[in-house]
Protein backbone atom coordinates (compact mmCIF):
# COMPACT_ATOMS: atom_id res chain seq x y z
CA UNK A 1 0.00 0.00 0.00
CA UNK A 2 1.38 3.38 -0.97
CA UNK A 3 1.27 6.52 1.16
CA UNK A 4 -1.52 9.08 1.15
CA UNK A 5 -2.00 10.45 -2.41
CA UNK A 6 -3.31 13.78 -1.12
CA UNK A 7 -1.08 16.74 -0.29
CA UNK A 8 -2.11 19.30 2.28
CA UNK A 9 0.76 21.75 1.73
CA UNK A 10 0.01 22.84 -1.84
CA UNK A 11 -1.35 26.33 -1.15
CA UNK A 12 1.79 28.19 -2.20
CA UNK A 13 2.12 25.96 -5.27
CA UNK A 14 -1.09 27.50 -6.62
CA UNK A 15 -0.70 30.97 -5.07
CA UNK A 16 0.18 33.33 -7.93
CA UNK A 17 1.92 35.88 -5.73
CA UNK A 18 4.58 33.31 -4.83
CA UNK A 19 5.44 32.91 -8.52
CA UNK A 20 6.04 36.53 -9.50
CA UNK A 21 9.71 37.41 -9.11
CA UNK A 22 9.36 40.76 -10.91
CA UNK A 23 6.58 41.80 -8.54
CA UNK A 24 8.66 40.76 -5.55
CA UNK A 25 11.56 42.93 -6.72
CA UNK A 26 9.20 45.88 -7.19
CA UNK A 27 7.73 45.35 -3.72
CA UNK A 28 11.21 45.24 -2.20
CA UNK A 29 12.09 48.58 -3.75
CA UNK A 30 8.78 50.04 -2.61
CA UNK A 31 9.26 48.69 0.91
CA UNK A 32 12.70 50.29 0.98
CA UNK A 33 11.16 53.59 -0.11
CA UNK A 34 13.02 53.53 -3.42
CA UNK A 35 9.96 53.85 -5.68
CA UNK A 36 7.47 56.66 -6.22
CA UNK A 37 4.37 56.44 -4.05
CA UNK A 38 1.46 54.64 -5.68
CA UNK A 39 -1.40 57.00 -6.55
CA UNK A 40 -3.86 54.56 -4.99
CA UNK A 41 -1.94 54.68 -1.70
CA UNK A 42 -1.72 58.47 -1.83
CA UNK A 43 -5.46 58.79 -2.36
CA UNK A 44 -6.31 56.20 0.30
CA UNK A 45 -4.08 57.98 2.82
CA UNK A 46 -5.73 61.32 2.09
CA UNK A 47 -9.19 59.77 2.50
CA UNK A 48 -8.10 58.20 5.77
CA UNK A 49 -6.62 61.48 7.03
CA UNK A 50 -10.07 63.06 6.81
CA UNK A 51 -11.49 60.67 9.37
CA UNK A 52 -8.75 59.56 11.79
CA UNK A 53 -7.94 60.79 15.25
CA UNK A 54 -4.46 60.45 16.79
CA UNK A 55 -3.87 56.93 18.04
CA UNK A 56 -6.61 55.29 15.95
CA UNK A 57 -5.91 51.73 14.83
CA UNK A 58 -5.75 51.00 11.09
CA UNK A 59 -5.80 47.54 9.49
CA UNK A 60 -4.30 47.33 6.00
CA UNK A 61 -6.07 44.24 4.65
CA UNK A 62 -4.02 42.62 1.91
CA UNK A 63 -1.04 44.77 2.85
CA UNK A 64 1.60 42.98 0.78
CA UNK A 65 4.82 43.94 2.55
CA UNK A 66 3.23 46.90 4.37
CA UNK A 67 4.07 49.58 1.80
CA UNK A 68 1.06 51.71 2.78
CA UNK A 69 2.84 52.43 6.08
CA UNK A 70 5.16 54.80 4.17
CA UNK A 71 2.15 56.82 2.95
CA UNK A 72 0.96 57.31 6.52
CA UNK A 73 4.40 58.37 7.78
CA UNK A 74 4.87 60.73 4.84
CA UNK A 75 1.71 62.62 5.86
CA UNK A 76 2.33 62.49 9.59
CA UNK A 77 -0.86 60.50 10.14
CA UNK A 78 -0.64 59.42 13.78
CA UNK A 79 -2.20 55.95 13.81
CA UNK A 80 -1.36 52.45 14.99
CA UNK A 81 -0.79 50.57 11.74
CA UNK A 82 -1.38 46.83 11.35
CA UNK A 83 -1.09 44.84 8.14
CA UNK A 84 -2.29 41.37 7.19
CA UNK A 85 -1.54 39.39 4.04
CA UNK A 86 -1.79 35.78 2.91
CA UNK A 87 1.53 35.87 1.03
CA UNK A 88 4.22 34.73 3.44
CA UNK A 89 7.14 36.10 1.44
CA UNK A 90 5.65 39.60 1.41
CA UNK A 91 5.13 39.57 5.17
CA UNK A 92 8.69 38.32 5.69
CA UNK A 93 9.95 41.16 3.48
CA UNK A 94 8.06 43.76 5.48
CA UNK A 95 9.20 42.32 8.81
CA UNK A 96 12.79 42.50 7.58
CA UNK A 97 12.71 46.05 6.20
CA UNK A 98 10.03 48.19 7.86
CA UNK A 99 11.40 48.11 11.42
CA UNK A 100 14.19 50.32 10.04
CA UNK A 101 11.45 52.86 9.26
CA UNK A 102 9.79 52.57 12.68
CA UNK A 103 7.22 49.79 12.25
CA UNK A 104 7.54 46.91 14.74
CA UNK A 105 7.75 43.59 12.90
CA UNK A 106 4.89 42.11 14.92
CA UNK A 107 2.51 44.62 13.32
CA UNK A 108 2.62 42.57 10.09
CA UNK A 109 0.54 39.39 10.26
CA UNK A 110 0.59 36.38 7.94
CA UNK A 111 -3.04 35.25 7.68
CA UNK A 112 -5.99 34.95 5.35
CA UNK A 113 -9.06 37.13 5.77
CA UNK A 114 -10.95 34.12 7.14
CA UNK A 115 -8.38 33.91 9.95
CA UNK A 116 -8.73 37.43 11.33
CA UNK A 117 -11.09 38.94 13.89
CA UNK A 118 -11.04 41.74 16.42
CA UNK A 119 -11.73 45.48 16.46
CA UNK A 120 -9.92 48.35 14.77
CA UNK A 121 -10.98 51.88 13.99
CA UNK A 122 -10.39 51.76 10.23
CA UNK A 123 -9.83 49.13 7.55
CA UNK A 124 -8.06 49.88 4.26
CA UNK A 125 -8.24 47.38 1.38
CA UNK A 126 -6.62 48.29 -1.94
CA UNK A 127 -6.74 46.16 -5.12
CA UNK A 128 -7.33 42.88 -3.29
CA UNK A 129 -10.98 41.78 -3.34
CA UNK A 130 -11.14 41.97 -7.14
CA UNK A 131 -8.54 39.21 -7.35
CA UNK A 132 -10.14 36.66 -5.04
CA UNK A 133 -13.20 34.50 -5.67
CA UNK A 134 -15.77 36.93 -4.20
CA UNK A 135 -16.02 39.95 -1.93
CA UNK A 136 -18.86 39.07 0.46
CA UNK A 137 -17.06 37.16 3.22
CA UNK A 138 -13.99 39.41 3.53
CA UNK A 139 -15.94 42.66 3.24
CA UNK A 140 -18.37 41.47 5.88
CA UNK A 141 -15.40 40.74 8.15
CA UNK A 142 -13.97 44.22 7.57
CA UNK A 143 -17.32 45.88 8.30
CA UNK A 144 -17.72 43.89 11.50
CA UNK A 145 -14.19 44.76 12.65
CA UNK A 146 -14.23 48.49 11.81
CA UNK A 147 -15.51 50.84 14.48
CA UNK A 148 -15.38 53.89 12.22
CA UNK A 149 -14.65 53.35 8.53
CA UNK A 150 -13.71 51.01 5.69
CA UNK A 151 -11.95 52.37 2.60
CA UNK A 152 -11.95 50.17 -0.51
CA UNK A 153 -10.33 50.50 -3.91
CA UNK A 154 -11.62 47.73 -6.15
CA UNK A 155 -12.78 47.05 -9.70
CA UNK A 156 -16.47 47.99 -9.67
CA UNK A 157 -18.95 49.00 -12.35
CA UNK A 158 -22.64 48.83 -13.15
CA UNK A 159 -23.21 45.14 -13.82
CA UNK A 160 -20.96 42.55 -12.22
CA UNK A 161 -18.58 40.30 -14.13
CA UNK A 162 -16.70 37.30 -12.70
CA UNK A 163 -13.66 35.97 -14.55
CA UNK A 164 -10.87 33.47 -13.91
CA UNK A 165 -8.11 34.18 -16.42
CA UNK A 166 -4.48 33.16 -17.12
CA UNK A 167 -1.88 35.34 -15.43
CA UNK A 168 0.80 35.78 -18.09
CA UNK A 169 3.13 37.81 -15.89
CA UNK A 170 4.30 34.99 -13.66
CA UNK A 171 7.67 33.24 -13.57
CA UNK A 172 8.53 30.84 -16.36
CA UNK A 173 6.79 27.50 -15.87
CA UNK A 174 4.03 28.90 -13.63
CA UNK A 175 0.79 28.02 -15.42
CA UNK A 176 -1.77 29.64 -13.13
CA UNK A 177 -4.91 31.73 -13.41
CA UNK A 178 -6.19 34.64 -11.35
CA UNK A 179 -9.61 36.07 -10.53
CA UNK A 180 -10.29 39.32 -12.39
CA UNK A 181 -13.67 40.29 -11.02
CA UNK A 182 -15.64 43.49 -11.54
CA UNK A 183 -18.24 43.80 -8.81
CA UNK A 184 -21.61 45.44 -9.33
CA UNK A 185 -21.28 48.87 -7.78
CA UNK A 186 -24.87 49.18 -6.59
CA UNK A 187 -24.73 45.69 -5.05
CA UNK A 188 -21.55 46.44 -3.10
CA UNK A 189 -22.93 49.75 -1.85
CA UNK A 190 -26.17 48.08 -0.73
CA UNK A 191 -24.13 45.42 1.09
CA UNK A 192 -22.21 48.14 2.93
CA UNK A 193 -25.38 50.03 3.89
CA UNK A 194 -27.01 46.81 5.13
CA UNK A 195 -24.12 46.42 7.56
CA UNK A 196 -24.70 49.81 9.20
CA UNK A 197 -22.47 52.11 7.15
CA UNK A 198 -22.93 55.01 4.80
CA UNK A 199 -21.34 54.59 1.37
CA UNK A 200 -19.63 57.27 -0.72
CA UNK A 201 -18.23 56.71 -4.21
CA UNK A 202 -14.96 58.52 -4.95
CA UNK A 203 -13.44 58.72 -8.43
CA UNK A 204 -10.09 56.97 -8.66
CA UNK A 205 -7.38 59.58 -9.29
CA UNK A 206 -5.01 57.24 -11.13
CA UNK A 207 -7.53 56.24 -13.80
CA UNK A 208 -9.94 59.17 -13.71
CA UNK A 209 -12.74 56.64 -13.50
CA UNK A 210 -11.91 55.17 -16.91
CA UNK A 211 -11.29 51.46 -17.62
CA UNK A 212 -7.64 50.64 -17.03
CA UNK A 213 -5.53 47.66 -18.10
CA UNK A 214 -3.71 45.76 -15.37
CA UNK A 215 -2.04 42.37 -15.96
CA UNK A 216 -3.41 42.64 -19.53
CA UNK A 217 -7.06 42.82 -18.41
CA UNK A 218 -9.41 45.77 -18.03
CA UNK A 219 -10.22 46.94 -14.51
CA UNK A 220 -12.72 49.54 -13.35
CA UNK A 221 -10.98 50.96 -10.30
CA UNK A 222 -13.12 53.01 -7.91
CA UNK A 223 -12.94 54.00 -4.27
CA UNK A 224 -15.80 53.32 -1.89
CA UNK A 225 -15.65 55.01 1.50
CA UNK A 226 -17.84 53.44 4.18
CA UNK A 227 -18.42 55.39 7.40
CA UNK A 228 -20.25 53.73 10.24
CA UNK A 229 -23.62 55.32 10.91
CA UNK A 230 -23.97 57.08 14.26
Amino acid sequence: MTGCPIRTDARDTYWTWEHASDVHELYRRRTLGQEEEMTAHSQAADLLAERVKPGDTVLDAGCGSGIFYHSLVKRGIDVEYWGVDATASFIEMGREILPKFGLPSERLLHATFDDIDGEVDHVICINVLSHIDNYHRPLERFLKMARKSVILRESMKHGGQYQYLPDRHLDEGADLSVHVNHYDLDEVRAFIVDHGFNSRLVTDEHTGGEPYKSIDYLHYWSFLVADRKA
